[in-house]
């Protein structure tokens, strides 16, 4: 038995590697075009800018609830032992605040 490739096979054989290194450097082309490396770019940026800004928004989320569940109950209930000495702080201050500005202006 011969392995020897008749001229007709060769021929096919080189169309097939030719147009197979055709789709090649098609796709190098494509891909070292400097539309699409920007738009790579761009793309990796807005996937950087929206992962970060998931997390930012994980992370508030996470401290509102934690500062939610110092003055709130795990039923809903407002902790009055919680609420009623902030409220005070926050009267005083500004009464504070209003006391100095009537002494500014008088």
């Amino acid at each position: 038995m011969s392995d020897a490739r008749t001229p007709a096979q060769i021929e096919a054989d080189i169309k097939s590697r030719r147009d197979q290194l055709a789709v090649t450097l098609d796709e190098i082309g494509v891909r070292l075009h400097p539309k699409t490396i920007v738009g790579d770019a761009k793309a990796k940026v807005a996937s950087t800018v929206d992962r970060t800004a998931g997390r930012a928004l994980v992370a508030a989320n996470r401290a509102v609830s934690d500062v939610k569940a110092q003055f709130v109950s795990e039923d809903g209930a407002p902790r009055l032992e919680r609420l009623v000495p902030v409220a005070l702080v926050a009267v005083g201050i500004v009464g504070l605040f209003a006391l100095s500005a009537r002494r500014r202006r008088g």
